[in-house]
Order: C-alpha cells, then sequence, then structure tokens
C-alpha cells in the first residue's frame, strides 16, 4: 500500500507531501495506481520548482519514496494562491486514488489550523 501524506498551513496552502510504499495493484514496472501517484507528485514539484518565490525541498532517494517541502520565501498573494492550489490538486487527485483504490492508497490529510 502506499501511504500519502498532506500537510497543510494555518493558511491552507500545501506545506509537505510524501508518499511511502508500493501500491502493490499490479506488477512492478506496470502499475498503474503507482504512476498516477507519482505523477500527481512530480506534476506538484515541477510545477513549484519554476516559481522562484518558494524554497523547495525533494526526496527521490529511493524506490517507493517521493516527497517534498515546500514554503514561501516572502509573503507574496500570487504564491500563497499557487501553493493553495497545488494542495488542492493533490488532495483532489489522492482523494480520488483512495476511494478507487481503498486497498493500494491510504491518504492522510494534517493541518496545522
Amino acid at each position: 500500500m502506499t501511504v500519502v501524506t498532506l500537510s497543510y498551513g494555518k493558511n491552507g496552502v500545501i506545506k509537505n507531501c510524501q508518499a511511502n510504499g508500493h501500491a502493490d495493484f499490479s506488477k512492478k514496472g506496470s502499475d498503474i495506481v503507482c504512476s498516477a501517484v507519482t505523477i500527481l507528485i512530480r506534476t506538484a514539484m515541477q510545477v513549484l520548482s519554476h516559481n522562484e518565490d518558494v524554497l523547495l525541498i525533494t526526496d527521490a532517494s529511493k524506490r517507493g519514496r517521493l516527497s517534498f517541502s515546500v514554503e514561501a520565501k516572502s509573503e507574496n498573494p500570487e504564491t500563497e494562491t499557487q501553493l493553495s492550489c497545488i494542495g488542492d490538486f493533490l488532495r483532489t487527485g489522492f482523494s480520488a486514488l483512495s476511494k478507487e483504490f481503498p486497498e493500494n492508497v491510504k491518504l492522510t490529510l494534517l493541518s496545522e489550523e
């Protein structure tokens, strides 16, 4: 099972995203659930990497682990909006995956509020 944890700050912006484990929906190399988890996180990381106003720290050091943490370098309404939208994108995507594949994906949401 892949366990996904999304952490949000007080203002609802994404702070951390972690995915650990393998979905085990299908054999290694052809697992559509693992692929979906990977593409959601990698797309979010790529979008965030183009914003010079964020500090993005990523970890893809081993198979079965993909994570990032992000924070705004300054108070910028556009950056806060982007972080909120990325958080919504991830929450929506992982919620759908965990409902469709409950044996393979578990989603945990954490909030500072």
